[in-house]
């Protein structure tokens, strides 16, 4: 007999939608986090975007989770009135030699479904947002800005409404597989304790593939990937922006490049740019923002806004992606490894969730569901 049926190991956006999902499902969860509040990693340290499902391979795990993801979060934002504006974007070439590029873009986003991407010269773009500058667009309209925090906390509203519960300040320090089925997991804090539970999700971003590696030696067919660590920073704008739309350049390798983003006070900020990290874990990492790094966003931003100001940008935060693909690698797909891939009933691990995860959470959740319902 398990202390409990389901623990979920992560209480950002992706750990907090597979709990409720189960929950909502009949299942008794736990969801254990680490942190004294919920999301305070790569959840909290992020553009806030719900995207498209532009960029990625056809039929990857990314594509299909963004797409359909997509659509789900719209509707659970409207049903629990978090805040959320569907803004649209702009993705913009800035030469004449990137105007190929954005035929290319839209061809990928129709392989995944998404149909309504619409091709505009740079008198159309300049139309809707005068202050840019470039030689042709896409319009993205189904882009849009979420209230981040407020969805995770409607989704831990949904999980303990139905019986589910939130553990905060509960690090895992050791997860092991128990000869007659379930798991036993070792957990830190002022409390530290031994728990048991017939099943077992680990969605624990960055720290995920260290603790399938710790399981390893009761089960040496899981095979988890290397973490790796690309810091992202962000600056923000001293002044309201002269855009209504999300702008974004051509992508760029491990990551979409210099954008600019608005929150839901349409206050801007520009980044993430991508520092590849040597660190074993997030914790050996700086998070502070490098003042000097802003030099190279002028630049960048000035590409598609000219008349950016000198000193106008202030460091804001940084983020790190979960990655489990490294500098100068392909970037990886989404994984999510259950028994067909490892063997063992009652466990699913997600590794490599970075964006567009916080868009895919609630599509990632249906599927980590269905592996156990």
């Amino acid at each position: 007999m398990h202390d409990i049926q389901t623990i979920v190991i992560g209480a950002g956006a992706v750990g907090l939608a597979i709990g409720r999902e189960l929950a909502l499902k009949g299942r008794e969860v736990m969801v254990l986090e680490r942190h004294d509040l919920i999301g305070s990693e790569t959840s909290a340290r992020n553009s806030e975007v719900i995207h498209a499902g532009i960029y990625y391979p056809r039929g990857s795990l990314k594509a299909r989770t963004c797409v359909e993801g997509k659509q789900m979060l719209y509707d659970f934002c409207a049903a629990n009135r978090v805040g959320v504006e569907r803004i649209g974007k702009l993705i913009v070439a800035t030469s004449a030699d990137q105007v190929g590029e954005l035929e290319v873009i839209r061809a990928k986003a129709r392989a995944n479904g998404v149909e309504d991407l619409v091709l505009l010269s740079a008198a159309e773009a300049q139309a809707l947002e005068p202050a840019l500058a470039c030689e042709a667009a896409l319009l993205s309209p189904s882009t849009g800005i979420v209230d981040s925090h407020g969805f995770m906390l409607a989704l831990q509203g949904e999980l303990e409404a139905h019986g589910g519960q939130v553990v905060l300040n509960t690090p895992v320090e050791a997860v092991e597989a128990l000869g007659g089925g379930g798991f036993r997991l070792t957990t830190g804090g002022a409390e530290g304790m031994e728990i048991t539970c017939a099943e077992l999700v680990i969605a624990a971003g960055h720290g995920a593939p260290g603790l399938a590696a710790g399981l390893v030696a009761s089960l040496p067919d899981l095979a988890p990937p290397k973490a790796h660590f690309a810091k992202g920073s962000y600056f923000k704008l001293t002044g309201r922006a002269p855009f209504a739309r999300l702008i974004y350049p051509m992508p760029e390798p491990g990551g979409l490049g210099v954008h600019l983003t608005l929150d839901l006070q349409h206050q801007a900020r520009f980044g993430p740019d991508v520092e590849w990290v040597d660190a074993r874990t997030l914790e050996e990492i700086d998070m502070r923002v490098d003042p000097a790094r802003g030099d190279g966003f002028y630049g960048a931003i000035r590409r598609y806004w000219p008349d950016l100001a000198d000193g106008a940008l202030t460091p804001d935060y940084a983020g790190v992606r979960p990655k489990i693909s490294g500098s100068g690698e392909a970037a990886a797909d989404f994984r999510i490894d259950g028994a067909q891939s490892h063997g063992r009933d009652g466990l699913v691990l997600l590794y490599g969730i970075e964006s567009p995860g916080l868009t895919a959470s609630l599509a990632l959740a249906r599927i980590v569901s269905d592996h156990f319902c």
